[in-house]
């Protein structure tokens, strides 16, 4: 391998013999080292890699402004978190939560606590990545005697659902502020509150959350499912719930505007039925 950067006496920024770069880590590894020097791996302790050559340069910038502990300490996090979901998991994630994290801990420690005003929608809507956080801020209070803002739990959640759908955290808490404006609409339209324990509500979540993911990363609009004859069958039949999910369009076309699709309109519909067949 071959040096490109002494990051400190720890932390080296190296290559190998096709170009790849990747930071490695060792005690003593950097100490009197010189760029353009030959260094043994048989020396490295750690290895951090990214495929994205942007995102390469984003770790090398990262390691030169976060305790390296931060980010060994984000990498075992996400090691679990790749064992508790399915979805697999934008590589990324390992710089924006390292980020995050090491961000909130010298926050904590200047006394400076932020809190999260979509806590109660995550993890209404996001309880796997939730309850992810909450363990990571366990984590984290064990390994470094932090103990952050139980608010810090819903910021996790946003990070692991961001790698999950490979979005932007902005986007992110658009999809949120999306489905809890829908919610509000539906519980209006119908005038009652409805049991969001319930199977039927937690699979409305799901597809809002889909709905939310369709409509804000542009996703190429597929033919209809549904022949016009059943779309036809479902407007007559469910005239109530067709005329809600007309709302939840108007809302999003006025909020967003963003157009919501014909199909997605039956697909609202089915989904308003079924939640409202529930008992409260």
């Amino acid at each position: 391998m071959r040096i490109k950067k002494v990051i400190n006496n720890n932390i080296l920024c190296v290559v190998d013999d096709r170009g790849s770069e990747m930071i490695v880590t060792g005690k003593g590894l950097g100490f009197k080292r010189k760029i353009g020097e030959r260094v043994d791996p048989a020396l490295f302790e750690k290895t951090y890699h990214m495929e994205d050559k942007a995102e390469q340069r984003k770790l090398r910038e990262l390691c030169e402004q976060i305790p390296i502990e931060h980010l060994k300490l984000t990498q075992d996090l996400i090691e679990y978190i790749k064992g508790e979901i399915t979805a697999p998991l934008n590589e990324a994630l390992l710089i924006t939560l390292a980020d995050h994290i090491s961000f909130a801990i010298k926050r904590k420690e200047n006394g400076v606590e932020f809190t999260n005003p979509l806590q109660g929608a995550i993890m209404s809507y996001y309880p796997t990545e939730y309850h992810l956080g909450q363990h990571c801020l366990k984590v984290i209070q064990e390994e470094t005697r932090a103990n952050l803002n139980p608010s810090e739990a819903a910021f996790i959640a946003m990070h692991i659902v961001n790698a999950e759908l490979n979005t932007s955290m902005s986007v992110m808490y658009d999809m949120t502020k999306l489905i809890e404006g829908t919610l509000e609409v539906v519980e209006y339209y119908y005038q009652k509150k409805f049991d969001r324990e319930s199977l039927d509500f937690n699979r409305f979540i799901v597809h809002l959350r889909y709905f939310a993911q369709r409509l804000f990363q542009a996703a190429p609009r597929q033919e209809d499912e549904y022949d016009a004859e059943f779309q036809e069958m479902i407007i007559r039949s469910c005239k109530q719930h067709y005329k809600c999910a007309q709302h939840i369009a108007e809302y999003i076309g006025n909020a967003y505007q963003k157009e919501v699709s014909g199909e997605e309109l039956i697909y609202l519909t089915i989904h308003l039925k079924r939640i409202n067949l529930s008992k409260k």
